[in-house]
Parts: structure tokens; sequence; C-alpha cells
């Protein structure tokens, strides 16, 4: 039956056999009927010649009639049991999940009717997406509530402290002031980065570049900061063209740069471009320590953070899940490796601009 699902085949089954048993009930209900009272009873029906049947085959005949009525509503009480089972399933945890209780899930009963199961299976489908949607939002309103609260309770106490005299408007502490505005700044950009590529809103200004003198002046603007950390930078830019946003290339680029600052030990930085026919792969690697094996999966997590050198937790995070959003908006990925004991983060994306990918969650 072409065309015709599983519920739409299960329908006309059942119609089908509801009408050949009734057929078939009403044809052998009239022999058994003639052959008993013929060889029984033969006074019971009248021997003339109307066509018109008499009171007790009218009696015969309305029997027969209920009987096969009888079978049809069995027949169709039991598919409609089967068809509307998950159709109201579906319902009452629709209500339930409107409640707020996303753990719910709604259940098929009958799986041989393929587009009941479907419309169960989907739900269910969009019901675990919408928990994990919910519980992301809430994990990433206690993460940003906690990385903002620390430089805006700093700002806020120091900010007090000149207004109540405690403290003196001096070139150090003003500097200080800015370094955490500076701070606070980078991190909102970060959540407005990241949060912009999760809900697919990420603007992307895709133009061709000289991608080289792109990461040559983010490298020339960090380098007297790490210098000063005690790090050396080391480049190898090949030059050429490419698609790409230039701000978000320097953003990309910044926000590893900062991640070596803050979590590789004082030593060279190798920063190198390389230019393919169909892919551009921007590598910048330090000499360790590295990522610790079991932290590797989530690197690129929003907020995920490890204790390195047995000291605190350092940055907020957020910046490798910001160098991920940057490359999966240009078509591409990010990635880890360990080299000659050392970190080295990548991005690879196509060097002509493809539409942007984002894989669904998984399941």
């Amino acid at each position: 039956m072409p065309g015709v699902g599983g519920l739409g085949r299960q329908i006309v089954l059942s119609m089908v056999v509801a009408t050949i048993a009734s057929v078939l009930l009403t044809i052998i209900g009239l022999y058994t009927f003639y052959g008993v009272v013929i060889r029984m009873a033969p006074h019971l029906l009248p021997m003339n010649h109307h066509w018109m049947p008499s009171q007790i085959e009218w009696l015969v005949i309305l029997a027969l009639c209920l009987a096969a009525a009888c079978i049809t509503i069995v027949a169709a009480l039991r598919l409609a049991r089967r068809i509307v089972a998950p159709l109201v399933s579906v319902a009452r945890t629709a209500r339930q999940i409107a409640d707020g209780d996303l753990n719910v899930r709604a259940e098929s009963g009958d799986r041989s009717l393929s587009e009941a199961t479907m419309l169960v299976d989907d739900f269910n489908l969009m019901a675990d997406r919408l928990e994990r949607a919910s519980e992301a939002v809430r994990r990433w309103n206690a993460s940003i509530a906690h990385e903002l609260r620390t430089p805006v309770t700093i700002l806020s106490g120091r900010l007090q402290g000149l207004a109540d005299g405690v403290f003196q408007p001096e070139p150090p502490l003003l500097k200080s002031l800015v370094a955490q505005v500076e701070a606070l700044t980078r991190l909102i950009e970060d959540l407005r980065t990241v949060s912009l590529f999760e809900g697919g809103r990420l603007d992307m200004r895709i133009l061709p570049l000289n991608l080289s003198e792109e990461v040559e002046t983010v490298v020339r603007l960090m380098q007297p900061g790490l210098e000063a950390a005690g790090f050396t930078v080391q480049t190898e830019l090949e030059a050429g063209e490419c698609d790409a946003d230039p701000a978000r290339i320097r953003q990309a680029i910044m926000a590893l740069l900062e991640n070596v600052k803050r979590h590789a030990l004082p030593a060279e930085i190798r920063v190198r471009l390389t230019l393919g026919r169909s892919q551009v792969r921007i590598d910048i690697a330090d000499r360790g320590p590295g990522l610790p094996a079991d932290f590797v999966p989530y690197a690129f997590e929003p907020f995920r953070r490890y204790m390195d050198h047995d000291g605190p937790l350092k940055g907020s995070g957020l910046g490798l899940a910001v160098v991920l959003a940057i490359a999966q908006a240009h078509g591409g990925t990010a990635s880890y490796a360990t080299v000659g004991g050392g970190a080295c983060f990548s991005m690879i994306f196509p060097c002509r601009a493809v539409p942007a990918k984002r894989a669904a969650p998984p399941l």
C-alpha cells in the first residue's frame, strides 16, 4: 500500500477485517438459519411468492446486523485505544512539562503504529533538549553571576574607598581600577560571543584579508605583556589571502595568547600560520605543562577550568570556548594536542567562506 504509513494500514486493515467479518457472519448466519428451519421447522417459513421477509426472517437479519455491529465496535475500540493511548500520554506529559516537571516522558505503548511512535519519540526528544536547555540556563546564570561577582566587588570596594576618603586617587589605584574594568569588559564580550554562537546569532563579517597581518598585529599588541611575564614569541606566518572575520580572528588569537600567559610556564611561544589550498591552520604552542589527560575532552566547554601547578583556578573558563565558537562560525573547528611536552592549541577553518554549521546537542 504505497504512501500509507503504519497507522493508515492499521485503520484500513481493521475496517476491512470488520467488513469481511460482518459479511461472512451475515451469509453464514442466514445459511445456517434457513438450513435449520427448513429441516427442523419448515412451518415457520410461509410458502408463498412474496419477496418480503417474514417476521422471523426480519428478526434473524436484525440479530445478524447487531452481531456484525458488535464485531465492528470491538475492532474499532481496540484500534482506538492503540491510537489514543500515545496521544493521551503526550498530552498528559505536555501538561506536566508546562507545570515545570521536565523529567517526565511520554510512553508510546504499542510501537507497531509507526506514526504514533514517531510522535512520542519526537516529543521525548524535544523534552530532552528542553531539559538540557533549562539546565544549561541555570548553569550559565550561576557561572555568570560567579564570574561577575569578583571584579564588580573589587570595583565597588575601591570606588567606595575613594568616595569615603580611605583611598587617595593615585595613579597605581586608578590603573588597578582600569585593569578591573578591562577584565570585566573582556569577560562580558566573551560571554556575549559564546552565548550568541550557542543561539545561532553570532554576527560574522567575512572579508578577504591577509591573515598573516592580522595575526602579526595581535602578537605585536600582546608581546609587551607576554615578555613582562617571561615569555618570548616566535612567529612563522605564511603570507596569503583567505576569507575570515578580522575582528573575530583577532579575538580568538588574543584569547589563545592570554590562555598561554595565564597557564603556561614562562618560555617560548610559537605562533604558526599555515595557508593551504583549502584550509587555514593557526597553531599556538607553549612549553608546557599542558592539560591533564582527563581534562582534555572538556577543555573547550564554557566555564571549564582546572587547577594548574597546585594553585588556584585561573581565568573565567571562557577563553577556549570563545576560540571554538569563532572557529565553528568560520565553518571549522578548534583542537588541542600535546607537542614536545607542551600544549598546542589550533584553529582550523576553510580558506574560502562556507556557511557555518552548528552541531545538535548530543542526546
